[in-house]
């Protein structure tokens, strides 16, 4: 026998160790951990974009009271304030006091920035709230009925309604809603986010949220509610069509793609009815983009806010912010629009959490 044939056999080599992959593996996790990342430069990017554009006007002192006071006075307030400083020693003070919570002092009236944001920030977030719901209540089942009578009058009907309700002014539907029902019929009330009688009584609540609604539930009292409520139908309406003609569409778009799918396909081969395809299969895939726009949509209200609150005199962010803007009070102005950016750069990170949710494409 040949020596080959006792050799020892050598074990097979043993494979390397598995190394555990650095980093996070999980994509929901690493999906959300960019997103809150990506927080922090927008809002530095725009909280530098609206103080180099409030400054290029001048400093708020000389805006706010030129021409009030004398040009001695003017120095002194301007000296007192430490708007006679290098733009960069101002812009990177302003940066230390927004971490603290510090939006400056308004030159008008004297009130704290962050307490005008607290006070009438509510009623804004209040009034978005009833837009939200009238968009979801009103353009995701027109957007299904437009797809289920697609290319027929009904559906062209739709589309244009829905054209109609994104293209009109914000302030023009405001004041259409408020000829119509409150001068005309005579049925809701013309301003205001409740009568001074509510009011009145909601003041007297320990701890007021500032959202009347809540207030008036907490209140306990239906003919409060009632009225708050009546007060916020025709804002709601005005600043929810705008987003509702958006939806109506989305969801239309979406609808017809999923009864394209062969899913869709293989139920109607078995006879399901196509109200039945529209309302069980196809209109739950089309609802996942509307939860994105849903974000996107919230700087949309944020600034129509404006108009609608000052149509219908509901004071909120929006109400003070041309108040400010009509007395050339910059520092207000900046910290409320410092305050709507930080806002919507939040509710997004939040829509994007849902969507990453529900929708595992979207981490990827």
């Amino acid at each position: 026998m040949s020596q080959s044939a006792f050799a020892v056999i050598d074990p097979a080599p043993t494979s390397a160790p598995t190394r555990r992959p650095r980093g996070i593996t999980n994509p929901l996790a690493r999906f959300l951990i960019v997103r809150f990342l990506l927080i922090f430069p927008t809002i530095f990017i725009l909280v530098t974009l609206v103080f180099v554009l409030m400054r290029s006007i001048g400093d708020p002192i000389t805006a706010a009271l030129g021409g009030r006071l004398t040009a001695a006075q003017l120095a002194e307030r301007i000296s007192s304030a430490g708007y006679d400083r290098p733009i960069l020693v101002q812009y990177f003070e302003y940066l230390g006091q927004i971490f603290t919570g510090n939006f400056g002092t308004a030159i008008t009236d004297g009130r704290p920035v962050s307490e005008l944001l607290v006070t009438y920030g509510s009623a804004t977030l209040e009034l978005a709230s009833y837009a939200i719901l009238v968009a979801l209540v009103v353009g995701i089942p027109l957007g299904m009925i437009a797809a289920y009578f697609r290319d027929k009058w009904p559906d062209a009907v739709l589309r244009v309604a829905a054209i109609l309700a994104y293209a009109t002014p914000v302030f023009f539907a405001g004041l259409l809603l408020k000829l119509v029902f409150a001068v005309w019929l005579k049925v809701l009330p013309v301003a205001g986010r409740a009568s001074i009688r509510t009011e009145l009584q909601l003041t007297t609540l320990e701890n007021p949220t500032g959202i009347y609604l809540i207030d008036a539930i907490r209140l306990g009292s239906p003919a409060a509610i009632a009225d708050v409520l009546s007060h916020a139908v025709l804002p709601g309406l005005a600043l929810g069509l705008l987003t509702a003609g958006i939806f109506m569409r989305l969801v239309r778009t979406n609808v017809i793609g999923s009864l394209s799918m062969d899913y869709v396909d293989s139920a109607r081969s078995r006879g399901v009815s196509e109200f039945r395809l529209v309302r069980k299969h196809a209109y739950k895939p089309a609802l996942i983009p509307i939860i994105t726009v849903i974000g996107l949509q919230i700087a949309l209200l944020l600034g129509g806010a404006v108009l609608t609150e000052t149509t219908f005199e509901w004071k909120g962010l929006g109400f003070k912010l041309v108040e400010y803007l009509g007395a050339r009070d910059f520092v207000a102005v900046q910290g409320i629009v410092v305050l709507l950016a930080v806002i919507v750069a939040l509710t997004n990170f939040i829509v994007d959490i849902v969507a990453a949710i529900i929708d595992p494409r979207v981490r990827y």
